[in-house]
């Protein structure tokens, strides 16, 4: 049957559910729908404290784009409440990790505003939305390297911890090591403490507030023996920085026997109409922070020059080019 309704509305109704996504998985709605089938919306609103006109109203948002279908008080999955479930953290990451970016979109065009700290983004939401995104981006291939491992590093570490769920990653699969999570944003390492502190394994984990681009030499970095960085290493660049960064980190750990980056790269030869879900806000997000985003060929014509040899490329490519560079010392 042709779909007649007007695609400006359809554009429209589809900006006000985007933050309606965010806000269902993080209040419950969404896991409550997916797991049981159905949700009694008046009493899922009682259960927790929610005002329901408030909460009836991003059920609304998501029912005008066919993500969920409603009867009187129940709501049950719409056509397209699947893939959205599946995609759901990257809504999380657009709208509220990444809102105050994009409603501020205009004062960040004159290039006389951009100095300093010209935008502002939500890094304890981030931290969450990357937790998710973490999942099923990376955790298969990243297990699938890790668990391939014939030795047991003392130390790990992990640059840009967010959350510190790779760090406990880590620490399951070895059990003898200690490790240090590192993290410029203070709201994220609080996550990651909590994180540790619920896992029972703050003894283990030390964490430090710092720039991973700056950062100077610490006791904690010199046992470290495998090295860690997940979806900060675009952060790395442009290019002279990247391989400036990628020396310095062979002086601050220089121990290390084995580093993992596992980032997003820019997309090549693809129709921005062709893009899949999350690329086109990764990548017009970081172009409006002026964050240069490398692609495959970028990253691998630096590693030699950085003093590092790639020993493997995994592939991943879901949603923004994942891979994960598999290095060692040269």
């Amino acid at each position: 049957m042709n779909d007649s309704r007007d695609p400006v509305a359809q554009i429209f109704n589809s900006a006000v559910a985007a933050p309606a996504i965010g806000a269902a998985w993080q209040i419950g709605i969404l896991d409550a729908i997916h797991d049981h089938g159905v949700l009694n919306l008046p009493k899922f609103a009682e259960e927790r404290g929610l005002h329901l006109p408030s909460t009836s109203a991003v059920v609304r948002a998501l029912a005008a784009v066919d993500i969920v279908e409603t009867t009187e008080s129940k709501v049950v999955p719409g056509e397209h409440f699947a893939g959205v479930y599946r995609n759901r953290s990257f809504f999380h990451w657009l709208t509220m990790g990444s809102g105050a970016l994009f409603r501020r979109m205009p004062d960040v065009l004159p290039v006389a505003n951009r100095k300093g700290e010209f935008y502002e983004r939500d890094s304890a939401a981030i931290a969450f939305s990357c937790r998710e995104m973490n999942t099923f981006c990376y955790d298969p291939w990243f297990f699938d390297v890790v668990n391939g491992m014939t030795d047991t590093p003392a130390v790990v570490a992990d640059l840009g911890c967010g959350s510190g769920e790779r760090l406990i990653q880590l620490l399951s699969r070895f059990p003898d090591a200690d490790a240090v999570g590192i993290d410029i944003a203070e709201p994220a390492l609080g996550e990651a403490a909590a994180a540790t502190e619920a896992a029972g394994l703050a003894d283990r984990i030390t964490l430090v507030a710092d720039d991973v681009l700056t950062m100077r030499p610490r006791a904690e970095f010199e046992h470290v023996e495998l090295l860690t960085c997940f979806m900060m290493g675009h952060d790395f660049w442009p290019r002279q920085r990247c391989v400036s960064t990628l020396r310095r980190l062979r002086e601050l750990f220089p121990r290390v026997r084995r580093f993992l980056i596992g980032d997003a790269t820019r997309t090549v030869d693809v129709a921005d109409r062709d893009l899949p879900v999350f690329t086109l806000g990764f990548e017009v997000a970081h172009d409006l922070m002026g964050v240069f985003l490398p692609t495959v060929a970028d990253w691998e014509s630096v590693f030699e020059e950085g003093g590092w040899v790639l020993r493997e490329k995994h592939w991943i490519g879901l949603a923004v080019g994942e891979v994960i560079f598999e290095l060692e010392p040269r």
